[in-house]
C-alpha cells in the first residue's frame, strides 16, 4: 500500500531551468533510471516552443522512445502544443497558469483569464488526463504576497474546466507551515486526492511544508531527482524539492512510496555529471556515502 504519492517532474521541471541542454540520450537514461527506482509518474517534457525553451525541444525524438513502466506526461502551453502530443499519442498533460497577472504575463504573456480560455479548448479536444498547475501561491515576484482566497478562485475555475487534478506551485519557495495550513483551509470542501503541492526548496523549508500538508491529509507531491532545476527568481539558490529527500522523508515518517531510495540516489548521477554538477541534495549525500 502507497502512502504517500510523488510526482517526478526533474526531466521537464528540472532541466528546463539549466544553461546547458542535455542530450535526448541522457533524458532517456534518466527516465528510464527513475522507472527503474519505482517512480511511477514522471513529467518527461513540455510541447511549449523550442525557440522559448531550447532545451525541451527534442520532445518529439524523446517521447517514441519512452519504455513502458511510468505513467508519463508532458506539459502543453497551447493548442498547437495539444496538437504536436496528440499527434505522439500523449494521454497525459498539463496545462500551466498562476494566481497572478503579473506573472503569467511575464511567463505565458497572457492573464490567468486569458490562459483559462484556453484551457477550456484544450480540455474540449483532450479526452485524456488533465493536470493543472498554479504557480505563485503564496508571493508572486512581480505582485507580492497572494491572498489564498486569490488561489482558490483559480483552483474553482480549473475544476470547473474539468482538469483531473491541480498541482499548487510555491513558485519562489517562500512558503512556511502557516501558509500552507491557511491556503488548506481556503480550499475546504475539495478533494484532497485531486491536489498535488509542489514546493520549492529556495529557503529550506519544502520538507516543513510537506510536512504541514500530510498532517492536513494531503499525500500527492511534485519533486525533483537531485533537486534539479533552480529558481529563476531567487540568484544562486536551489529550486525544487529533492525527491531523494522527499522519499527519505516519507520513509522515516512511517510512510511507503513505492520507490527505492538506494536506486533514485544514483539515477541522476550520469545527468549531474552531463551538466558538471555535484549531487547537493541532502538525503541523495547521505545514500551515496553510505554504499
Amino acid at each position: 500500500m502507497v502512502d504517500i504519492r510523488i510526482i517526478e517532474v526533474s526531466p521537464r521541471d528540472g532541466l528546463q531551468n539549466e544553461a546547458l541542454p542535455v542530450p535526448t540520450a541522457q533524458k532517456l537514461e534518466l527516465i528510464r533510471g527513475l522507472v527503474a527506482a519505482g517512480i511511477k509518474e514522471i513529467e518527461v517534457s513540455s510541447f511549449v516552443s523550442p525557440k522559448w525553451i531550447p532545451q525541451l525541444g527534442d520532445i518529439e525524438d524523446l517521447w517514441p522512445m519512452l519504455s513502458e513502466g511510468g505513467l508519463y506526461s508532458a506539459l502543453v502551453p497551447n493548442m498547437k502544443g495539444l496538437e504536436r502530443a496528440e499527434g505522439l499519442g500523449v494521454e497525459r498533460i498539463a496545462v500551466f497558469t498562476a494566481a497572478s497577472d503579473a506573472f503569467t504575463l511575464k511567463n505565458i504573456n497572457m492573464t490567468v483569464d486569458q490562459s483559462l480560455d484556453i484551457f477550456r479548448l484544450i480540455r474540449a479536444e483532450h479526452k485524456g488526463f488533465m493536470r493543472g498547475y498554479v504557480s505563485t501561491i503564496f508571493e508572486c515576484p512581480y505582485a507580492g504576497l497572494i491572498e489564498p482566497k486569490q488561489v482558490r478562485k483559480v483552483v474553482d475555475q480549473l475544476f470547473e474546466i474539468g482538469v483531473d487534478e491541480v498541482s499548487l506551485g510555491d513558485t519562489t519557495g517562500v512558503g512556511v507551515p502557516n501558509e500552507v495550513r491557511d491556503l488548506a483551509r481556503e480550499l475546504h470542501g475539495l478533494d484532497k486526492q485531486e491536489i498535488v503541492w509542489h514546493f520549492h526548496d529556495t529557503r529550506g523549508t519544502a520538507i516543513a511544508n510537506v510536512a504541514a500538508a500530510l498532517e492536513l491529509g494531503y499525500t500527492a507531491f511534485d519533486s525533483s531527482a537531485a533537486g534539479l532545476g533552480g529558481c529563476p527568481y531567487a540568484k544562486g539558490a536551489g529550486g525544487n524539492l529533492a525527491t531523494e529527500d522527499l522519499v527519505y522523508f516519507a520513509h522515516r515518517m512511517g510512510l511507503s512510496s513505492g520507490i527505492d531510495l538506494s536506486a533514485l540516489a544514483r539515477a541522476s548521477l550520469s545527468t549531474l555529471d552531463c551538466l558538471g554538477k555535484l549531487p547537493s541534495a541532502k538525503a541523495q549525500l547521505a545514500m551515496l556515502a553510505d554504499e
